[in-house]
C-alpha cells in the first residue's frame, strides 16, 4: 500500500525533535496505521487504523530512541525506534503529509501512514 508512496523529502536529525513536537500537536488523535518492514522478518502490519497519542523522539545521550503511542486517553500500544538514523516523509499530489519513514541502524524501516481526516 505504501509501496506507490514517494518519500521526498530528508529531515535533518538535528530537526527530529521540534519536528516530532509539531507533529503530535497536529496530528494527535488522527488515526494512523504502522508497518515495520525488516531485512531478515519481511513485512509486518503492526498497528492498524488506530489513534497516534504521540510520537517522542528521545536523542543519543537521552535514550537515542523515537517512540510511537497510540491510544485516545491513555496509552495502548506503544512502538519503540532503537537508534534512529533518518527519517522521511511522503507528500499526497496536494503536497500534504500522509506517509513518515523511519529508519534504524539494524536495516529496519518503519512506516507509518497517516489516515485521511
Amino acid at each position: 500500500m505504501i509501496n506507490k508512496i514517494e518519500l521526498t523529502k530528508t529531515l535533518p536529525r538535528d530537526q527530529w525533535g521540534e519536528f516530532f513536537d509539531q507533529f503530535t500537536n497536529s496530528n494527535h488523535g488522527r488515526h494512523i496505521s504502522i508497518e515495520s518492514i525488516s531485512p531478515e522478518f519481511g513485512d509486518e502490519v503492526l498497528i492498524e487504523n488506530a489513534p497516534l497519542m504521540a510520537i517522542v523522539y528521545d536523542r543519543p545521550g537521552k535514550g537515542n530512541d523515537l517512540i510511537i503511542e497510540i491510544g485516545k486517553d491513555e496509552v495502548t500500544y506503544a512502538h519503540t525506534i532503537d537508534e534512529p538514523i533518518e527519517v522521511l516523509t511522503g507528500q499526497d499530489s496536494n503536497g500534504k503529509m500522509i506517509v513518515l519513514s523511519i529508519g534504524d541502524t539494524a536495516g529496519i524501516k518503519t512506516l507509518i501512514q497517516l489516515k485521511a481526516i
